[in-house]
């Protein structure tokens, strides 16, 4: 059974399907084609839910059933993927034998992970000697599955990628790049790290402006020339704004005008994510291909919205699709921004953020001074007053994106029903 490469094995039955602690640092699969041959529901809806996750994007997953048997039939006339799983109840003599069967027909590149139902350690030590890739014992979750081809195929030598964190706010005006490009530096102030900020509004974008920078290069050179993007053509693109902070600015002019496929911006991600520890995705309130791709693909997201029921709909809008379309990752993280506006009737934390089931990582004050001549003079707020409430509001944020500190303890329930409302305004 040479023809079935070996690399180590993992009995891995006992995570738990939403266990995102166990995903949290899982790097992207390659492009590869896996096809699984399954015996129970048990192990092909997890396999099913693991072909979901964003960390197999790039992953072509195909489930059949019927387990070593239907692969055997399958593969008389038809070439094996990069990856092949077989799901298995046989006992371990019949299981070798099927195998034996199995390595006749896979390619000598093809890798198998065989899924059984016996946790014995001499099948354990005939696998081994038989060159399969993985063992894992029923029951598995789609975290199991993700581990194990992320084991197979990442080489654990590469150098470590960067976390993106996406910021996009709930509506316009609602301050979502300014606070994205606040706690950018104070990521890079306080943790003495580097870090990359991203504008990716390129007809109106602010950070050049906020950083008082103004390049000649930035995001639309990286942007439509895809095949010059690596590391050396990334970092001519990005201003230094900062001694650890990093620029890729927006052009903000409309000389042209800025439709992308929906994966126009996956690889200066990527490539940024290699340049450094943490990237700062600034998203424009627009809902495009690219815009949600972007966001899916984020290790986290951070929705920026003002206390009043526009933003509360729109809050919720994005926090259902992002949980159902990122089901193993942690909700998005909210900050309620302009608090407290004189004469305007806001809706209370709680009320906003309970219908929603998140803890606001943050309460920013309305304080248009303090944001006004920060933004008036390309500075920072840190920069201005480093002890007002509101920098230290951003520093207890930053401190919770990199996981340095737990959200606080939630606001007391709320007692208005504003969905409800919402409900009622679009019967009428």
């Amino acid at each position: 059974m040479s023809n079935l490469a070996y690399d180590s094995v993992l009995d891995a039955g006992h995570s738990t399907d939403r266990d995102t602690s166990a995903m949290y640092a899982l790097r992207p699969v390659p492009r590869i084609s896996i096809q699984a041959f399954c015996e129970t529901d048990g192990i092909a809806v997890p396999i099913e839910r693991a072909g979901e996750d964003r960390r197999m994007a790039k992953a072509h997953l195909k489930i059949h059933m019927g387990g070593i048997a239907t692969a055997l039939e399958f593969y008389q006339n038809a070439p094996t993927p990069n990856l092949i799983i077989v799901e298995s109840r046989s006992e371990p003599r019949q299981l070798l034998e099927s195998l034996g069967e199995l390595a006749e027909l896979c390619d000598p590149s093809t890798k198998v992970v065989v899924i059984g139902h016996y946790n014995d350690v001499a099948l354990y030590r005939d696998l081994i000697k038989a060159g399969v890739s993985e063992y894992m014992v029923a029951p598995v979750s789609l975290a199991d599955i993700v581990a194990v081809i992320t084991h197979i195929f990442v080489d654990p030598e590469a150098d470590p990628i960067g976390r993106s964190i996406a910021f996009i706010g709930a509506k316009g005006g609602v301050g979502s790049s300014t606070i994205a490009h606040n706690v950018a530096w104070a990521m890079s102030n306080l943790f003495s790290s580097e870090v990359v900020v991203a504008d990716l509004d390129l007809a109106f974008g602010t950070a050049n402006i906020n950083f008082d920078q103004d390049p000649a290069q930035g995001m639309a050179e990286a942007v439509f020339s895809p095949e010059r993007i690596d590391e050396v053509y990334l970092d001519r693109l990005l201003a230094q704004c900062a001694e650890r902070l990093s620029l890729l600015a927006a052009p903000s002019t409309l000389d042209r005008v800025y439709d992308f496929d929906a994966d126009a911006f996956s690889q200066i991600i990527e490539t940024a994510q290699r340049s450094a520890p943490l990237l700062v995705l600034d998203l424009p309130h627009v809902w495009t291909g690219w815009s949600k791709q972007t966001l899916l693909q984020a290790d986290e997201i951070v929705i920026t919205a003002t206390p009043e029921l526009a933003n509360l709909r729109n809050t919720k809008n994005l926090v259902d699709m992002l949980k159902r379309t990122r089901p193993n990752d942690a909700p998005p993280k909210l900050i309620i921004n302009q608090a407290g506006v004189p004469k305007r009737t806001e809706i209370s934390v709680s009320d906003f953020s309970d219908p929603l089931g998140i803890t606001p990582v943050g309460v920013i004050p309305f304080d248009p001074q303090l944001f006004g001549n920060a933004a008036n003079n390309g500075r920072m707020l840190g920069e201005m007053d480093a002890k007002h409430p509101t920098v230290q509001a951003i520093g207890e944020i930053a401190h919770v994106l990199t996981g340095r500190a737990e959200i606080k303890a939630k606001a007391r329930p709320g007692i208005s029903s504003l969905l409800g409302k919402l409900k009622l305004r679009k019967k009428k």
